[in-house]
């Protein structure tokens, strides 16, 4: 296998002379945390932005239209599924994933690596890269950081996302140093496969565990690559939240402060939120489109499970202060109605769920922009636990970027989470 000196060789042979076709600017801070815009091949994105996923090239329970409509103007795709399924070839012939979905906005593709997470059972990795059986029907496919490129160059992302060896964030020992390293030397090997570097920006993703000596390591292996954004990969896999956020914090802090940062699968409100106001730019989650499977919908009191009867004859909208066409049109009666009984209700939940995201990382955004970051922080987190119970993590991780909240109770006097009631309110 090559080393990493050996792969630097590489790398600069292949380096792309083009430009990358990707510019950023921030607009304000407060702190770490940034307000900027994206220019992107398919338009401008607003940060911090959270993305929809739509893994197979459609958001679950909600039309490309539908999504253009709320705002949202950067979705996400999935190499492993979409090249086995439609596949390049007939991606190519249809114009790439944008004309095939009939999207005009941006797009970014994730490069199949979760995979080997979420489907460990059907996948082995070596240096060639990941071998998996399809879940679709069987058939083998070779994942290679070449094949990635491919997939990913036919499937025409904005952002492609480098393939890397990821593994579960509980991992501990030899195997977390030996995924970092190698994904260092995969992401070369993306580098050097991929094909239209003047139309589609690669994104690294910085692997390490939460080993913060080997985050730093694979930082500086990959900042040097000159790459035009960078991931923090390999976290929200039920990890201590008091690790998880030490190191987002240590890859904020020594990224490049011009550049985007995504953290990946991370869709929680509370998490967005402090994760912004430790530097992160960018999120993705299936959260949204799932939660609202099970007839849940997102407020910014919490959650409101609508199965239960005491919304029976609750005849307001989910979210008075809400403008998606749900909160216009339908009360949480009838949702409780239905949500058991008729999928248009997943739908519903589904464009309300979304648009509460999208729409608090604009509330997120314009608070930078008008410099009251640190007290919007303060009413989003009481709003939420107005009953001082703030996770310690969140206290923790808002207090070391010094934003206080003076009403959270220490977790040793803090009363005994209530149940939910008709507003969401624990």
């Amino acid at each position: 296998s090559l080393s990493l000196s050996g792969c630097q060789d590489l790398v600069k042979m292949a380096a792309p002379t083009t430009a990358w076709p990707l510019s950023m600017e921030v607009h304000a801070t407060a702190g770490p945390a940034r307000a900027g815009t994206l220019t992107l091949p398919h338009g401008v994105v607003n940060t911090p932005v959270f993305m929809p996923v739509g893994t197979q090239g459609s958001l679950k329970g909600v039309l490309p239209q539908q999504l253009e409509q709320l705002g949202c103007r950067l979705m996400l795709g999935n190499t492993y599924h979409l090249g086995l399924r439609p596949g390049p070839e007939l991606l190519i012939e249809a114009g790439g994933l944008h004309g095939f979905q009939g999207w005009p906005h941006c797009l970014l593709t994730d490069s199949g690596g979760f995979q080997m997470v979420s489907l460990l059972a059907l996948a082995e990795i070596t240096e060639q890269g990941v071998n998996f059986r399809s879940a679709h029907d069987g058939r083998q496919m070779l994942l290679t950081p070449e094949k990635s490129m491919e997939v990913q160059n036919a499937i025409g992302a904005d952002i492609m996302m480098q393939l890397d060896d990821v593994v579960h964030s509980l991992t501990t020992g030899p195997r977390v140093r030996e995924a970092m390293e190698r994904s260092i030397r995969w992401l070369d090997r993306c580098i050097a496969g991929h094909m239209r570097p003047g139309q589609q920006n690669l994104f690294a993703i910085i692997q390490g565990g939460l080993d913060l000596d080997l985050r730093t390591e694979c930082i500086d292996a990959m900042v040097s690559r000159g790459l035009p954004g960078y991931a923090i990969g390999g976290l929200s896999g039920g990890e201590d939240k008091g690790r998880f956020w030490r190191v987002v914090k240590h890859c904020c802090q020594h990224l490049p402060r011009e550049k985007p940062r995504y953290l990946m699968g991370v869709g929680y409100a509370l998490d967005m939120v402090v994760c912004v106001a430790l530097g992160v730019d960018m999120f993705d989650c299936v959260f949204p489109t799932r939660t609202a499977r099970f007839g849940t919908a997102l407020v910014p009191t919490g959650q409101l499970t609508l199965r239960q009867v005491q919304f029976a004859n609750d005849l307001r909208p989910l979210d008075p202060d809400c403008p998606c066409p749900t909160c216009k049109q339908y009360t949480r009666a009838y949702l409780h109605a239905i949500v058991s009984r008729e999928s248009v209700a997943c739908q519903l939940l589904s464009i309300h769920n979304v648009a509460y995201q999208l729409r608090l990382m604009g509330q997120t955004r314009q608070s930078i922009l008008e410099g009251r970051f640190p007290a919007f922080v303060r009413d989003f987190v009481f709003a939420l636990h107005p009953r001082g119970d703030v996770p310690v993590w969140a206290v923790e991780a808002l207090a070391s970027v010094g934003i206080d909240l003076p009403f959270a109770v220490p977790p040793a006097s803090a009363p005994a989470p209530l149940a939910p009631g008709p507003d969401g309110n624990s």
